[in-house]
């Protein structure tokens, strides 16, 4: 059975160059490719790709969000995420949001494509590295809710929007909430990362990889 593959990234290179990677496997499909988290989740759910590799840092919602969306409505598409981020706590969020695999971008091409069947086959797959950056963080297993853990979904997708330059009434437009409730987001998410600013939550964004740097 052919495995049908929706390719999210919003570097227009490499993700040409991954399609063609993926597209060089007779056992694979590349049905769809997206820039952006929000159109990750729209076609995942026109589509139904068995498997979505997915870039961490895109624009309108990243994609660990994406990951816990495209998961929750439907639990049998796997997803591999393909980053550039090797911190131990944005590994931790993607597979807590759900995702099967991950690739570092700086790993050998082949490892995409392994992760790929494996996460197809209902298997897990850490690439080089992924592991031990896990287990170097966590030596006696992760930690308890804080942070971007402690965040409800609404919270972390409106810190990226905010992060981004989106003022209440844009990120209200996006999510489809009054800018009221996007006001009281906000005030409790900087208040449960104990944030005082808006330089102070951008800043927190980029560095737990929530935001391009660009």
């Amino acid at each position: 059975m052919v495995i049908r593959v929706l390719l999210a990234d919003d570097h227009g290179v490499l993700r040409d160059g991954v399609r063609r990677l993926l597209e060089a496997d007779a056992g694979m499909e590349v049905v769809a490719v997206v820039d952006t988290g929000r159109e990750a989740v729209e076609k995942s759910a026109q589509l139904s790709p068995d498997v979505v590799v997915m870039d961490v840092t895109m624009p309108e919602l990243n994609g660990i969000e994406a990951t816990r969306s495209i998961v929750t409505r439907d639990p049998a598409t796997g997803v591999v995420i393909l980053s550039m981020h090797s911190s131990a706590k944005v590994i931790r969020q993607a597979l807590l949001a759900g995702a099967r695999g991950y690739v570092l971008k700086e790993s050998a091409g082949d490892e995409v494509v392994r992760a790929v069947h494996a996460v197809a086959a209902r298997r897990h797959f850490m690439g080089d590295g992924v592991r031990d950056r896990l287990l170097g963080e966590y030596p006696e297993g992760p930690s308890g809710p804080g942070g971007v853990d402690g965040l409800n979904p609404q919270e972390r997708e409106i810190l990226q929007l905010v992060s981004e330059g989106k003022s209440n009434a844009e990120a209200a437009e996006i999510m489809g909430l009054s800018p009221r409730t996007v006001e009281t987001y906000r005030g409790r998410l900087m208040q449960k990362l104990q944030l005082e600013d808006l330089p102070s939550l951008v800043k927190y964004a980029i560095r737990h990889g929530l935001t391009p740097l660009e």
